[in-house]
């Protein structure tokens, strides 16, 4: 390394613990002329040394107006980069923000909040359309981010009033598409603003959502912009103290911007529990067709409150209602668990199993009757049944007819139904899996077959990772050989293997790690 090398190499790297005890000791046997010279030629050297004393000059003397200029030039130049990444080659252009973050903190210790705001807002627009443009891993959204928390931060110390302050954060909150205010809510909770600044700030908001145009349908482009702007004005009434106007408001945009769920949650913490029934009601009518998880959320706030009412009859009749729409594992068990707190589980039970069997729904749906066995009411609200997704469905559901048995331990009939899910045309090995794991003790020769039949078809992708994943079905066939004392069987299961697949190398191996596993009985 040469010389001057070795001087970038110091200047570089910043001097601590003894190197500031000796640069200290240097600098302080130097006389005044000295220590000019020495920094003139170190800011002739590096700018970014002259920068930095040229701009701590500025600010000492009061000459803003020059910073925020500098500032806000650097600003629209480095917000005007590309930034991008590229993870698999390793390069891309990364706009530096650093110095950007710097000044503005520097700014703003200095007591300048205002300018801080100027740059801010300019740094807001543009840094928007950066990131807008950008194709990196959010870098330049994060870096910007962490230069917006110093502009938040001057808006207490600025010279807007309280009110202004609190609506330029929820101004800046709703427009936030890239998370660049990411402590916007802490600020929005400090208890410095009374519930005066609130009240201002919520007559504001109200005339704003007044003169904006009611949406022309409930599409989420069209509500997107009174939904914030609602929400904004429903935190402002609970601040300022208007807590009586929250209800009426909801009332007010439930249809417009489809704010059910928070009404009826309001009305029901109000003790208003009919008109908040009345209110899923009408809310899932108006979102069952197009806005089917709003209705869900809805027809669940409807089945607890028939929990809550200890009305379980009901309550089991959502569940069933969650299990005809959609059969699975756990519909079963939560609607068995609601249906025996109603004391009506066997009757439900066997309905639900014919139902599996012939696809005829028990309870009263569509044109349907509700069959006489079935002991459950209507519930107030029901979906109706999507005709496409009925096209796919298949009767007897043997997949959920075979997950019932195994979860209420009918290994004979997990057996012959799965003898009979054999005969039709399926995909994947889920099924097979679970009869074989469930029934490896009781049928110990079904889950050897399911098993076998699985790692051959492993082999056969001719993978090292389809072998080494195969093994791991051959060490459960080992097990179930050890615990039913058929050694023999399971020796002669590895002869066979080698010598179809003598020509595998890679499963060679693995077989040969499986000839080693020790089995006694």
């Amino acid at each position: 390394m040469g010389e001057e090398d070795e001087e970038s190499e110091f200047i570089a790297t910043p001097a601590t613990g003894k190197g500031k005890a000796r640069l200290r000791k240097i600098f302080e046997g130097m006389d005044k002329e000295e220590l000019v010279a020495l920094l003139m030629d170190l800011s002739g050297r590096y700018p970014e040394i002259e920068r930095g004393m040229l701009e701590k000059e500025q600010l000492a003397t009061g000459r803003v107006d020059k910073v925020v200029s500098s500032l806000r030039r650097e600003i629209r130049n480095i917000t005007a980069e590309p930034a991008w990444h590229s993870h698999w080659e390793d390069e891309g252009n990364l706009p530096d923000y650093t110095h950007v973050r710097k000044q503005l903190q520097a700014l703003l210790t200095n007591g300048h909040a205002d300018a801080v705001l100027q740059l801010g807002e300019e740094l807001w627009t543009r840094g928007n359309e950066q990131v807008e443009q950008s194709h990196d891993e959010g870098d330049t959204a994060t870096a910007i981010a962490e230069c917006m928390e110093i502009v938040l931060a001057a808006v207490p110390q600025s010279s807007m009033t309280p009110s202004e302050q609190l609506l330029w954060v929820i101004d800046h909150t709703l427009a936030d598409e890239y998370s660049l205010l990411e402590s916007d809510g802490k600020m929005l909770e400090s208890g410095a603003y009374t519930q005066a600044n609130w009240r201002e700030v919520a007559d504001i908001l109200e005339a704003r959502l007044k003169s904006i145009a009611r949406p022309a349908s409930a599409a989420f482009s069209e509500t997107y912009q009174r939904n914030g702007i609602l929400n904004m004005l429903l935190d402002a009434f609970e601040r300022s103290g208007r807590r009586q106007d929250i209800i009426p408001l909801l009332e007010k945009e439930a249809d417009a911007c489809r704010c059910y769920g928070k009404l009826v949650d309001a009305l029901f913490a109000a003790g208003e529990k009919e008109k908040a029934r009345q209110w899923c009601v009408r809310g899932f009518e108006r979102t069952v067709e197009n806005a089917s998880g709003i209705a869900a959320e809805l027809q669940v706030r409807l089945r607890e409150m028939a929990e809550k009412e200890k009305k379980y009859d009901l309550a089991a009749a959502y569940r069933a209602e969650d299990f005809f729409v959609s059969a699975s594992r756990k519909s079963y068990t939560e609607l068995r668990k609601a249906a025996e707190k109603a004391r009506v589980w066997p009757a439900v039970r066997g309905c639900v199993l014919r139902y599996l069997e012939t696809g005829q729904r028990p309870d009263p749906s569509g044109k349907e009757k509700r069959s006489k066995e079935w002991p459950l009411p209507q519930p107030e609200v029901m979906r109706p049944q999507n005709k496409a997704e009925m096209r796919y469905e298949r009767f007897p559901n043997l997949n959920m007819l075979i997950d019932i048995a195994i979860l209420e331990r009918r290994f004979d009939d997990v057996v012959a139904l799965y003898q009979e899910l054999r005969k039709t045309k399926r995909w994947g090995w889920d099924t097979d899996k679970a009869v074989a794991e469930a029934v490896a003790e009781s049928h110990p020769q079904i889950a050897l077959d399911i098993w076998r039949a699985i790692a051959e078809s492993l082999i056969g992708q001719v993978k090292p990772k389809a072998y080494e994943e195969a093994a791991i079905y051959l060490r459960r066939m080992c097990k179930v050989y050890q615990e039913t004392r058929r050694i023999s069987d399971w020796q002669n299961l590895l002869i066979e293997l080698r010598r179809d697949h003598k020509a595998k190398r890679r499963l060679m191996e693995v077989l040969d790690s499986l000839s080693g596993k020790k089995i006694t009985g």
